[in-house]
């Protein structure tokens, strides 16, 4: 055979056996050190086996090339015994970084020749022995890298399995950690004496479930010896727990081991490095934090004085299985989880094996939380090592042995892929790798050999989609077990457990709660079938608001109301943002799920695609004309009125509860000002057709379809500025103008007869939300007519008009009846509302004076000024009444300024440079925020209100609205008070005039 075709035989089988750059390959192995064993079928045979061939040769050549007889020990021992070739090359195929310690350590391939039974699980006395002869910080790095080598050996090969590997690491940071200890105390034996040091391992250390690159969690606890005073042996102990971090954590020419953490322990950074036991348990018993004890969750002497860690461990151990009944336990637990999601880069998020949705954390956070809330009561849950309680969750009916099963797997598979990718360059990472040849490497080290790259992203993904769905399923699955026989031949929760969890997850009333489920989900119907596959997500989304109780209530009333509806339950289960919509609407406060309890088919709304965009004037008042025009008198055609009405107002409610909270498949609305003004558009046209429906049914009440006069309702205030929120009244002005021909006396009895049977009509006894209409702003207030013609109205702004009547008119718009009356209603406001001269100095002063007056005599009794949103500090009377004086100077100039919306008019001042934009970017933050209470109020009390609730939930459920996370609500007051103080600086500038 030619050169050439041995050249290309010898690249075929290079491809063959698995190499990506067989010409480098032949390179290699055509260099004078492997000229003994290139021919050898075997070394191929082996290097194919690793999971990168290319890497294993190359590490191969630098070994042998390091030797200082050219590599033929070497060679001849590893090809002619399969056990350290296969633990050799499996090191050098899957991590360059132990690759490069073999170099530049040529004899430590020895260490791998070892196959004794001891060498097959070591613990920490061998992991010690091996490292015993380690007297400065550089040799114990070399040990520590040839114990790693040993430990990356046996689980590369399979020899231990992945939570058999995570063990061997703790143990030997544990060996690692007495050994630099030791070497402190030789280093200071003075301070050695004066007391003793117990070194706590916490995390995954303390787990006995170590990552190979991982940072090392430790507390350390002290106490005087030999006569020593308190202050003088804390500082000795000080000295030698930082003397033992900087051995372990600095980088020497061997580079650095691992970074010793210290931050959590009581204080974090800015507490004492080292405290006594006393001092630690009065700190937890008075100050620490959900947190803190979930991380104690896991804590184990390691090093150091084995009493006095074996008393703190004991002594703090009581604390941890009591931490789920502390105040606040819920609120602090989801905290913590948003926060380790928070914090993921958005770009990161997808290839985030740790802290991503579907990642480590979730399995780690869901059975640390379920350890808490059962282990009270059950000290079978007491184990830091995650796979170990998990299994004594599942055993103890906890977690059903299906779904554990399941769990233990996608775990073992996620730790081993970043067990791997760590593995390569020894470097601390959670990101998956995009890079092909990387994506190679690390699917054959995990055995996948066909197609490696498609068949570790399908594996990853599918073990990521259990996760995230047993996640939700782990808390609430096992609670419908409880009341319900599903799974024969498992244990089920008993009502105890099933409570302690209930309560646990935000439940204010567990045995309730199982009631509802009971009701929900027993029996043998399609009904309960269906309903107890989507109770485990529902009760999550109930669980993740203020307020799960009343979520689950709520959905127990609509259930009942619609399940023997055939569509009901379809929509919820097929429909994929019906049920998530559905859940934060029903458990978001009373106002939407009263309306939808009145009318339960409104609950199609939430799946329909274009279901939760509100209807505008234009599509409901054809539609509210058209019904009354069917009805068969007038209080009948009002209560179809009412029921358009009704369903309006929960499409309203839902899309500005979705629009705020968000969902899994849509985020929170990003632009606050954008929720309020599609908030203030829809009520105000809904309460416009309403109106214009009650005027159809009181007119064809006695004269069918004409009146006698033209009759026209104009809007005032919120609702002629299209800023109408929950619980707004609808301030109006009546107008009539009599037709051609009619007595005027005639006509305005008819027009007054008209206000009235309006007025009657939608007064009737209801369930539903009052829609009350208030002509209070009309010539003379309550002690004047309540309609007048056109004339009427233009003789008395002539001649009588104040101030503030021409500032109310500022807000006129027509909203029912005859367009061209009002129209000309208009035009007669124009002139007193945007006055060609402006005004002058007294006119201002009035207005400032009225103002004053307004905000002393108006405010409720013992009403928070700084809280109040409509008469307070920076409220919504402070940013309207500077908007309002900025137009009446300004308005028949700048035509821009001719708006009954006070957000359009600020940003038109603004445009003109009467306000600095940043003036009234501060403006309108506060109106905003204002009016976002105020509907946020009357969304979770029912009813309307000016200031926040005094009720902690339904603060919290406002909070959570304001797109505030759970136990937030003091941050939410805050920023108000911020706000609105930034705005009534402002105001005091602008209206007041500094």
């Amino acid at each position: 055979m030619t050169v050439q075709g041995r050249r290309s035989s010898t690249f075929t089988r290079l491809l063959r056996h698995g190499f990506t750059d067989p010409a480098d390959a032949e390179r290699l192995l055509e260099l004078p050190v492997l000229s003994s064993v290139r021919g050898d079928p075997v070394l191929l045979d082996a290097l194919g086996g690793a999971a990168d061939p290319d890497l294993a040769l190359l590490g191969l050549v630098k070994l042998a090339e390091a030797q200082e007889d050219g590599g033929r020990e070497l060679l001849n021992t590893v090809l002619g015994a399969k056990p350290l070739r296969d633990r050799l090359f499996g090191v050098l195929g899957a991590s360059e970084a132990l690759g490069d310690h073999l170099a530049r350590h040529p004899g430590d391939w020895r260490a791998l020749a070892t196959y004794e039974s001891a060498d097959l699980h070591p613990g920490v006395a061998e992991f010690e022995h091996g490292l015993a002869g380690a007297d400065d910080p550089v040799s114990l790095r070399v040990g520590y890298r040839r114990c790693l080598l040993a430990i990356a050996a046996r689980d590369v090969c399979g020899t231990t399995d992945v939570a058999q590997a995570a063990a061997e690491l703790a143990a030997l940071a544990t060996a690692t950690l007495r050994r630099a200890l030791a070497l402190a105390r030789l280093a200071a034996p003075e301070d050695a004496a004066l007391c003793r040091l117990a070194v706590i391992a916490m995390g995954k250390c303390g787990g006995d479930e170590l990552n190979y690159v991982s940072d090392v969690d430790v507390i350390f606890v002290g106490e005087p010896v030999n006569g020593a005073e308190e202050a003088t042996a804390l500082q000795a102990a000080t000295r030698l727990a930082a003397h033992l971090m900087r051995i372990c954590s600095e980088t020497t020419i061997e580079g650095a081991i691992w970074p010793v953490d210290a931050n959590l322990r009581p204080e974090g950074r800015n507490g004492p490095l080292v405290r006594t036991l006393s001092s630690h348990l009065a700190y937890y018993q008075r100050w620490a934090k959900t947190w803190e004890f979930q991380a104690l969750l896991k804590a184990r002497p390691v090093a150091g004085d084995e009493e006095l860690g074996a008393a703190y461990v004991e002594a703090v151990s009581p604390l941890v299985w009591h931490a789920a009944e502390r105040d606040n336990f819920v609120t602090d637990v989801q905290k913590m989880r948003r926060r380790v999601v928070d914090n993921i880069p958005a770009h990161h998020l997808d290839r985030e094996l740790k802290l991503g949705p579907g990642g480590l954390r979730d399995v780690e956070f869901a059975v640390q939380l379920l350890q808490l809330v059962h282990g009270r009561s059950d000290s079978t849950l007491h184990s830091g090592t995650t796979l170990v309680a998990l299994g004594a969750l599942a055993a103890g009916g906890y977690v059903g042995r299906a779904d554990a099963a399941q769990l233990d797997e996608a775990y073992r598979f996620l730790r081993t892929m970043e067990h791997r990718i760590q593995l390569h360059r020894l470097r601390r990472t959670h990101l998956v790798p995009k890079e092909e040849r990387d994506l190679r490497r690390l699917a054959r080290s995990m055995g996948l050999r066909t197609e490696p790259v498609a068949a570790l992203e399908r594996e990853w993904r599918r073990h990521a989609a259990v996760v995230r769905r047993l996640h939700e399923k782990l808390f609430y699955r096992p609670l419908l077990d409880a009341v319900a026989q599903l799974a024969p031949g498992e244990t089920r929760l008993s009502a105890k457990a099933a409570g302690q969890r209930l309560e646990a997850l935000g439940y204010a009333d567990p045995a309730g709660a199982l009631r509802h489920l009971e009701a929900l989900s027993s029996g043998v119907s399609r009904k309960a079938a269906i309903q107890r596959t989507l109770l485990p997500v529902l009760l999550g989304w109930f669980a993740d608001s203020a307020d799960p109780d009343a979520g689950l209530l709520n959905f127990r009333k609509v259930s009942d109301a619609l399940g023997k509806t055939p569509w009901y339950l379809r929509l919820l289960r097929d429909e994929g943002a019906a049920a998530e919509n559905l859940a934060r609407v029903l458990s978001a406060g009373r106002l939407a799920p009263d309306l939808l309890m009145r009318a339960p088919e409104a609950v199609a709304i939430l799946g329909a695609p274009e279901g939760l965009r509100p209807r505008d004037r234009a599509q409901l008042e054809p539609e509210v004309l058209a019904a009354v025009g069917r009805a068969e008198d007038a209080e009948v055609a009002v209560a179809v009125v009412r029921g358009v009405r009704r369903r309006e107002l929960f499409r309203t409610t839902a899309a500005d509860i979705i629009g705020s909270y968000g969902t899994e498949d849509s985020p929170a609305e990003a632009d606050p000002g954008a929720l309020v003004d599609r908030v203030g558009q829809a009520v105000t046209d809904l309460t416009a057709a309403t109106i214009a429906g009650a005027l159809r049914a009181a007119v064809r009440t006695q004269w069918g379809d004409t009146l006698p006069t033209r009759f026209t309702v104009i809007g005032m205030g919120r609702f002629g500025g299209h800023e109408l929120g929950y619980g707004s009244d609808a301030d109006v002005l009546f107008v009539h103008e009599p037709r051609e021909g009619v007595d005027e006396q005639e006509a305005a009895r008819a027009a007054n007869a008209v206000v009235a049977e309006m007025r009657r009509l939608l007064q009737l006894p209801t369930a539903d939300p009052p829609l009350l209409i208030d002509a209070d702003l009309r010539p003379e207030g309550r002690s004047g007519p309540l309609v007048r013609t056109l004339a009427s109205y233009a003789a008395y702004y002539r001649r009588w008009s104040l101030g503030w009547e021409a500032q109310a008119l500022l807000r006129a718009e027509p909203m029912a009846g005859d367009q061209e009356l009002g129209r000309r209603f208009l035009d007669l406001a124009d002139p007193l509302r945007y006055p060609k001269a402006g005004l002058d100095e007294a006119a201002v002063r009035e207005i400032r004076r009225l103002k004053a007056r307004m905000e002393n005599e108006r405010l409720p009794r013992g009403a928070d000024p700084a809280l109040h949103t409509k008469l307070g500090r920076g409220g919504l009377s402070d940013v309207e009444w500077t908007v309002q004086l900025l137009q009446m100077l300004h308005g028949h100039e700048l035509p821009a300024l001719r708006t009954t919306r006070t957000r359009r008019a600020l940003a038109a001042a603004a445009d003109a440079g009467l306000v600095t934009e940043a003036d009234a970017r501060t403006l309108d933050d506060a109106w905003v925020l204002a009016t976002r209470v105020r509907n946020g109020v009357m969304l979770v009390r029912g009813r309307a209100g000016d200031t926040f609730p005094s009720d902690s939930r339904e603060l919290g459920a406002v909070a959570r609205y304001l797109g505030y996370g759970p136990g937030h609500a003091g941050e939410m007051l805050d920023d108000y008070r911020r706000t609105t103080r930034r705005a009534r600086a402002v105001v005091e500038e602008l209206f007041y005039g500094g």
